[in-house]
Order: structure tokens, then C-alpha cells, then sequence
């Protein structure tokens, strides 16, 4: 097959991108012809490049709605895919999401928009949410097929009349395995909570620094990786704190396999979410997972078994959980295990690779039968 992938940004590391760089390649490798447009080239697009995938920049496609420039980008975009005439147009994040099926009925491309969290969650302004939900009803009208990443999001699309059933599919983000330590072999000293995550909204550091000023008294270490607009703020916050030598900003790191290798605790906080592929690779790596309860977040955390489900923004909550994990190795060690038997069972890439492509063809070739895993109900 020809497949365009199509995403608004690429330059940035988040969810929506690393699960479009595993695709693509995953694509490549087996025969079939990739080309990714986005707005800037970054160190995804090296990757990609790596891998014998074609890449193209497309400057004037920005995340915020201008007239003039997504005219433009538009232009540019079908002019891309007149060009390329592929089997298939896959689109990633909102705006791209409009603009490849405005432009896919237009040259008469099959088009498949993944959703990784809709912006009309909850979570999301009032405001912004009515908006988003007109937005996507009208573009819904032309939608030949959705991918929601959660049954959250699949439940949330029917709920607000998106589209018909019939035309969604719930395909659970996968990545692949990695080689982990050995149980006896994690760190012994004081038990080291991680939080891999962009310095940007959703995403809730304040909560898991407040929380965890309330642990004091006790023994740990938190790593926080990622960079984002609010990264300096946040170092602010934490050079005032009483726990500033016990926190470690660590930057941004392409692949974070070592540091949750020498990690014992996920965290992960936010306002909401789709399904956060950094608590995939927490469960990977054999981690108890204490999260937001929001999004598909609970399609991943069975709370008191792989790990704890927090309101949001509950700083009492999330000191507690976070107080009976450390206190507790046992426990840890239970919970993380468990947290790796969820993610063979359910979050492996061959799966998510498999459906993905499975809904591809479906879509691109509608007369051949396609066997698709059963959409699963949330345990």
C-alpha cells in the first residue's frame, strides 16, 4: 500500500508522534511505501529518514487556526498528495485532522483519522469543548473511519453524536518490548518515583511536587523527564520547595527504557488525557502506575492492582497512594508486575501494529473481509 501519514506537529515528542513513528516504521519493514507530512522537521523526522521514510515539511501548517497560513498549508497538502496518490491518507491531532478530510473527499483518498484524546474531553474548557464537538460534528459528516485509542474516547464520540458506530474503531496504542531488570535487581536505595511528561497543560506536575512535600519525612527521589513551555516555572517552584534536593529535572530523553528500568513508581498526573503511551512504557518496565483518573486512563490502571487511580487534582489522595508504595516494597514489586502482565496482555505493538493495519485495509479496500480483535470492554 501507499499510505500518507499526515500529523499537525512532529518537531515536539509526545503520544500522538511516537506512536506515528513505530507505525510508520513498522510499515516500511514490511513492504509498504510511507510518506509523513508535518509542519517542521525534528529529531523524529531523522528517524524516519533512518528508515527509508519520506518526510515533508510543511512550514506555514501551525497548531493554532490562521486563515492565511492554513490556506496556504492547505495547498501545499493536496498539492503533496495529488503527487503522491496513495492507497491511504492516515491523520494524527486535530488540525490535521480536519484538514486531511476536507482534503481526502476532496481527491477521493480514503482517509482514517486516529483520535489520541478528543478535544472536547472532559477537562477541557466549557467553551473550547462546545466548539471542538460542532467542529468535529461537521467534520464527521465526511469521515470514512476513526480510530479512538481508548473505549473513553470511542463511549465519548457516540455520546456527543461524532459519528456513527459503524464507522469507529477502538485500537489500543501499543509499543514495543524492551529487555527489563529482573526484580532483584532494582535500585535498593530510597525508592525513586518517576513522571515522564511534557511541561505543558494537561499535564499536572504542581500536584505530584505538592503531594509529595507532604512525604518528607519518608524516603524517595523523583525524576522528572520531559521539557515543555512550563519547565522553568516548575524549576521555580521546586528551588522554593523544602524537597528541592530530592527532585531531578532530567530533560528531555528520546528513550526513557534505562530511566524507568531504575525507577520503582509511574506517576503520571494530568487534567486529561486519551491513553497516555508514558503509562505504557511505565507498564512495560514492570511499574506501579498512580495516575489521573481521566480519559482511558482506568482502561490501563485497575486501581489497588497494578496501581491507584487519583482525581484529578487530588493532592491528599496521591500523597496517600504514593506513602503506601513506599512503605511497602512487597506491595511495589506486586503492583509492577502486574502492571507488566497488562501490558503483554493488552498494549503490545504486534497487536496495536496488527488491528491498525487490519482498519487500514478495511477502509482502503472496503470489499475485502477483515478480521479485527473484539473492541474489549474496560476491566
Amino acid at each position: 500500500m501507499k499510505i500518507v501519514q499526515f500529523i499537525t506537529r512532529m518537531d515536539d515528542i509526545g503520544g500522538a508522534q511516537i506512536h506515528l513513528l513505530h507505525l510508520s516504521i513498522g510499515l516500511a519493514r514490511r513492504g509498504h511505501h510511507v510518506t509523513v507530512i508535518a509542519n517542521e522537521k525534528g529529531p523524529l523526522f531523522d528517524e524516519l529518514n533512518q528508515n527509508n521514510i519520506a518526510c515533508i515539511e510543511i512550514p506555514e501548517l501551525r497548531r493554532t487556526i490562521h486563515p492565511y497560513f492554513d490556506l496556504r498549508a492547505l495547498y501545499k497538502i493536496r498539492s503533496v498528495l495529488k503527487q503522491a496518490n496513495p492507497h491511504l491518507l492516515a491523520i494524527h491531532s486535530t488540525k490535521a485532522g480536519v484538514i486531511g478530510r476536507i482534503l481526502g473527499q476532496q481527491l477521493k483518498i480514503p482517509t482514517i483519522f486516529t483520535a489520541h484524546g478528543w478535544s472536547f474531553s472532559e477537562g477541557i474548557p466549557e467553551r473550547k469543548r462546545r466548539m471542538y464537538i460542532y467542529l468535529e460534528r461537521l467534520i464527521g459528516r465526511i469521515s470514512q473511519g476513526i480510530i479512538t485509542v481508548s473505549d473513553y474516547d470511542y463511549q465519548l464520540a457516540l455520546q456527543h453524536d461524532i459519528l456513527p458506530e459503524n464507522k469507529l474503531q477502538t485500537i489500543y496504542n501499543g509499543i514495543p518490548d524492551i529487555k527489563r531488570p529482573l526484580s532483584s535487581q532494582r535500585n535498593m536505595g530510597p525508592p525513586t518515583i518517576v513522571m515522564v511528561a511534557r511541561f505543558a497543560y494537561p499535564k499536572d506536575h504542581l500536584t505530584v511536587i505538592k503531594a509529595l512535600e507532604k512525604l518528607g519525612h519518608m524516603r524517595w527521589k523523583l525524576s522528572l523527564v520531559g521539557d515543555g513551555p512550563r519547565l522553568s516555572d516548575m524549576k521555580s517552584i521546586v528551588k522554593k520547595s523544602k524537597i528541592s534536593d530530592r527532585v531531578t529535572f532530567m530533560g528531555a530523553i528520546r528513550h526513557v527504557n534505562q530511566v524507568l528500568n531504575d525507577s520503582d513508581i509511574f506517576v503520571l498526573m494530568s487534567k486529561h488525557e486519551g491513553l497516555p503511551i508514558s503509562i505504557i512504557e511505565g507498564m512495560r518496565s514492570g511499574l506501579p502506575i498512580v495516575a489521573s483518573n481521566v480519559g482511558g486512563v482506568k482502561e490501563m490502571v485497575r486501581d489497588n492492582w497494578n496501581g491507584y487511580l487519583i482525581p484529578e487534582g487530588d493532592v491528599d489522595t496521591l500523597a496517600i497512594k504514593l506513602s503506601t508504595l513506599i512503605s511497602n516494597q512487597e506491595l511495589m514489586l506486586k503492583m509492577g508486575e502486574f502492571s507488566r502482565k497488562r501490558y503483554e496482555e493488552r498494549f503490545t505493538y504486534d497487536r496495536m501494529f496488527s488491528d491498525t493495519l487490519n482498519y487500514y485495509k478495511k477502509i482502503s479496500f472496503p470489499k475485502n473481509q477483515i478480521v479485527l480483535h473484539k473492541r474489549e470492554e474496560s476491566i
